[in-house]
């Protein structure tokens, strides 16, 4: 049988459960054996593998939407002098095909292990990511963090999509152990509906979770209700795509998606800012998570998600950081920070912890493997130091990351880092 770890720590906190003074962690073969006291789990377990005064052991964050493979956009934006910030959803858009024309496989590669390196700097042990490639998935050899792979599936003509769907469905294959597959149909105007029902079907065959981009912006319900705006008139044409620009639809971006099967319980919705009353009640009805991205919102000048509205019918929530092509950092510290303001009297400390916890592992599909601090989970963990009682304000306003550790491993640990700009 293999050694019990022990951590101990001045305090032990998971959201939305009530913090243990003078707390500690065993940890065996990976798998969170028992929480307590240390008191009580030194007597069982013996002297301390890791002791940690002035800090608080607290679950890994789940970041549960981002594209790592884009850390390096701000770069590759400077680069191909393209660095400037877009007016227009549409001309994000447009900055963002162009940019990524230029960016090699090995770019990209480069770029994902930076993200992920940044999102452990930053407290988070599981991700939510979309790649656009298989061949991308090599770049997470080695690494530790956990979570939701999704490969991203873009198209609107069934020639080209169907050999693209079967070399996704070969790769989901490839991905397994610490992280999960699934699928990703990127948005309701970069799929043509005929496509839905072939997504739907491999979904299903393969028991995929997905992860969607939905009601991000007015530009999104323009074209989908009848045709018209800056996508039709100028994202299309950009990429070949005016042929399959379809007659006015009168429907909303969860319709188009709720047509083709797409949204259910294992589905999560990103962003969700111009969904409608009847939208959400919709989504409700389906079972469906939404990932609020409120910096990457507020940076694309989109709106802010109504989660007045959600709250009200009681729709699961998650937090997300999007991409580096959209925000300034990959730390959900920073987002919870920013969520507070920009939510202020709908979410609170405690809550937005929570959504970044248990919230962001229900989210992905992961529930019963990480996000709390429980017995059977995985030993996915931060160090955060903290002077004075652990409350959820008081790690909001002073705590500092100062370890990780993915399945009772510390990843790095050492001098105390902010738990705001934990970018390297």
């Amino acid at each position: 049988m293999s050694a019990t770890l022990l951590y101990t720590a001045s305090w032990l906190y998971s959201p939305g459960q009530t913090s243990i003074a003078g707390g500690a962690v065993a940890v065996r073969d990976g798998r969170i054996v028992e929480i307590g006291t240390a008191g009580e789990l030194i007597a069982g377990y013996g002297r301390p593998t890791g002791d940690y005064p002035g800090c608080v052991i607290m679950p890994g964050f789940v970041n549960a939407h981002t594209h790592l493979e884009l850390t390096h956009f701000p770069a590759w934006r400077l680069r191909d002098g393209l660095d400037y910030h877009p007016h227009r959803f549409v001309d994000w858009i447009i900055q963002m095909i162009k940019v990524r024309r230029g960016v090699t496989l090995e770019e990209a590669c480069v770029s994902l292990k930076a993200g992920v390196n940044a999102c452990l700097r930053a407290g988070t042990t599981s991700v939510g990511d979309i790649v656009t490639s298989a061949d991308l998935l090599s770049a997470y050899a080695g690494s530790s963090i956990g979570g939701r792979i999704y490969l991203e599936l873009i198209g609107q003509d069934r020639q080209i999509f169907e050999p693209r769907l079967a070399r996704v469905m070969e790769a989901v294959r490839t991905v397994d152990g610490i992280r999960q597959p699934g699928l990703s149909p990127h948005a309701p105007y970069t799929l043509n509906s005929s496509l839905l029902a072939d997504i739907a079907t491999a979904a299903r065959q393969g028991d995929l979770p997905l992860s969607l981009h939905l009601a991000e912006s007015r530009d999104e319900s323009d074209l989908l209700f009848d045709s018209s705006g800056p996508l039709a008139e100028e994202m299309y044409p950009l990429v070949g795509w005016q042929d399959f620009l379809p007659s006015p639809r009168r429907t909303t971006p969860a319709g188009f998606f709720d047509g083709g099967g797409l949204l259910g319980p294992s589905t999560l919705a990103v962003h969700g800012v111009q969904l409608t009353p009847a939208d959400a009640a919709l989504l409700k009805e389906r079972g469906v998570t939404i990932c609020l991205c409120p910096r990457s919102n507020e940076r694309l000048a989109v709106g802010t998600a109504p989660v007045h509205l959600f709250k009200k019918l009681g729709i699961p929530l998650c937090l997300g950081t999007d991409s580096l092509a959209s925000n300034d950092s990959l730390s959900l510290w920073d987002e919870i920070r920013f969520a507070l303001d920009c939510y202020r009297g709908e979410l609170g400390p405690e809550k937005l912890l929570e959504m970044a916890t248990k919230g962001g592992a229900a989210g992905i599909g992961l529930a019963g493997h990480v996000g709390s601090l429980e017995a059977g989970k995985r030993a996915d963990f931060q160090l955060v130091e903290l002077d004075g009682v652990c409350t959820a304000e008081r790690l909001l306003e002073t705590g500092r990351v100062r370890g990780v550790c993915l399945e009772g491993v510390s990843v790095f640990g050492g001098a105390a880092e902010p738990v705001s700009g934990t970018e390297i």
